[in-house]
């Protein structure tokens, strides 16, 4: 009755009127047509498909809004079942907008937005909740009193004495430790002492856990298959990279039964393959990855040294670390890049969660009518005239780590213009780049190459030109910047199946579209402004309790 009852559930999310699912001619001469690659992005927002040829041209795609929920202030949830239609759709919509049939597909990958998980019962496959989003603050309290815990404070103890004896990175970073509620693992408290049901199916080991990709390919695969990748495991937080397998330590330390994981595959490798009743033909599923990682891997980032700057909705500097995991003090997160075979690429991370977000709040606020006005409207005046501002919707990230900080708009006088307050909301972000990739400089001590630049913030010439002068780097905007997640993830699911050969292909992909140089003496004229920034940074910290 129980696989009958599971049988019923899942074809019921999963039945779609394909156009191609009973056409037997659609897979005939299949093996002579050109063979194409499917790529799936799930982001904070929206999620994307596109149909990719073998010279990485989009031949077709597909985007639709993510339904976000909030039952109470400060959730942020998913309904698990509409996310696996609108993939579903999205996909099909992709295939058709490109003129071909699922045969035609060679393989997919699917790349998502991290730690957004979910709960599921394994007999029955229904979940006991939403999706709980990384963006979800339910469990702050918790990270609060866990960061507060004797519990913790003598793991970091501890590990600072350990790092002193041994030397072992694994014990630097133990040693400032610090739980997120971005993570899984706080969340994750939350609902394993909140929810009933899952408590009573833990009992019988009855339930498994997964993000987004986990998820997403236990329903196309019919529950064939529970995994991840290693990319996405390694920002749960539930994930040792020096160990290269999921926490003991963690788990025991937070009592998190470690039977409710998925399993952990290459990133660019096996993950079964779709049902073929869902798309009229059995899609192989050949890539796994998370987004920014994703996006280092689309801009052919392959090298120790070389980094990506991301800036959408949050900005993300990726820096390649190669095979060694980076130990950080300041608050960047080591992880997992892909493991391709025996390769295994380590990221360190830095991250600023206001970027693009700050744009739409300076349009709701009147400063501006067209966010791709704001380069023309900074430009319009030769500097800020003397106002600074300081963005921290979400607090201040690495290196400053403040969670208590507040957006703060300082020095407006008489004579101030929106035009002051668009330019001093640009100087703020690429203020921010600065530090971030200074930190990164310092820390990880890898001489850097250029950087490359993606993401739909990275539009703007003069917040471009700024982090150029700003940071003394050349900035390699990517043609393909729109999507270079899903380009990246398109790239490991295609390696895997041999649509392309080799990186060296890949890098004839990726295509620069726009170089911006570091002009001479402009930091010097930036020195002091950088010196009040500071200053209107050190207002904003502690603000809230």
């Amino acid at each position: 009755m129980e696989d009958k009852h599971r049988a019923s559930f899942i074809h019921k999310v999963l039945r779609m009127d394909s156009p191609t699912a009973d056409d037997d001619s659609a897979g005939e001469g299949a093996d002579s047509r050109e063979k194409f690659v499917l790529a799936v992005d799930i982001g904070t927002t929206s999620l994307r498909s596109h149909v990719y040829t073998k010279q990485g041209n989009i031949k077709g795609a597909s985007s639709k809004r993510i339904q976000l929920l909030h039952p109470k202030p400060g959730w942020v949830e998913m309904e698990p079942d509409v996310l696996v239609k609108q993939v579903i759709d999205s996909i099909k919509e992709a295939i058709r907008a490109a003129g071909i049939t699922a045969h035609d597909i060679a393989c997919m990958g699917i790349t998502t937005q991290r730690n957004t998980f979910l709960t599921w019962d394994r007999v029955t496959g229904k979940p006991f909740h939403n999706f709980i989003t990384w963006q979800d603050l339910r469990s702050r309290d918790i990270v609060k009193g866990w960061n507060n815990s004797f519990r913790m404070k003598f793991l970091n103890g501890g590990s600072s004495v350990l790092h002193m004896l041994t030397k072992q990175k694994r014990f630097l970073s133990a040693s400032v430790l610090k739980f997120m509620s971005q993570q899984v693992t706080m969340r994750l408290i939350w609902v394993l002492e909140n929810v009933e049901e899952l408590k009573a199916k833990l009992a019988v080991q009855e339930v498994s856990l997964g993000c987004i990709e986990t998820w997403l390919l236990y329903r196309l695969t019919r529950e064939k298959l529970v995994a991840t990748d290693y990319s996405c495991a390694s920002g749960t937080g539930l994930f040792d990279p020096y160990q290269f397998e999921w926490s003991t330590i963690v788990c025991n330390l937070l009592n998190i039964p470690m039977e409710i994981l998925p399993e952990i595959r290459d990133t660019s490798g096996d993950f079964g393959s779709t049902d073929p009743t869902i798309f009229g033909a059995s899609i192989p599923i050949t890539a796994v990855v998370s987004d920014q990682t994703g996006a280092l891997f689309g801009e052919c980032c392959f090298e120790v040294g070389d980094i990506k700057c991301t800036m959408g909705t949050g900005t993300f500097i990726d820096l390649n670390c190669g095979s060694s995991p980076h130990a950080s003090v300041a608050g960047l997160y080591p992880i997992v890049g892909w493991k391709i075979g025996k390769e295994i690429t380590y990221v360190a991370e830095g991250s600023i969660t206001d970027t693009g977000s700050l744009i739409e709040w300076a349009k709701s606020m009147g400063f501006i009518d067209d966010v791709s006005d704001t380069a023309k409207i900074a430009e319009s005046v030769p500097d800020s005239d003397g106002v600074y501002f300081v963005g921290a919707f979400s607090g201040l990230q690495a290196p400053i780590n403040d969670d208590k900080a507040a957006t703060t708009l300082i020095g407006l006088k008489p004579t101030t213009t929106k035009a002051h307050v668009v330019r001093a909301i640009l100087e703020n972000l690429a203020f921010r780049v600065k530090v971030l990739y200074e930190t990164i400089l310092s820390e990880t001590r890898i001489p850097l190459s250029h950087i490359r630049a993606n993401g739909g913030v990275c539009n703007n010439d003069f917040l471009m030109q700024l982090i150029a002068d700003f940071t003394n780097q050349t900035i390699d905007r990517a043609k393909q910047r729109a999507n270079m997640t899903s380009l990246g993830v398109a790239f490991l699911a295609g390696l895997a199946k041999e649509v392309w050969k080799n990186k060296a292909e890949l890098r004839e992909i990726r295509e620069s579209e726009t170089v911006f140089v570091a002009e001479k003496d402009v930091w010097s004229r930036y020195k002091d402004r950088f010196v009040h920034w500071e200053k209107a940074v050190i207002r904003s910290r502690e603000w809230y309790n």
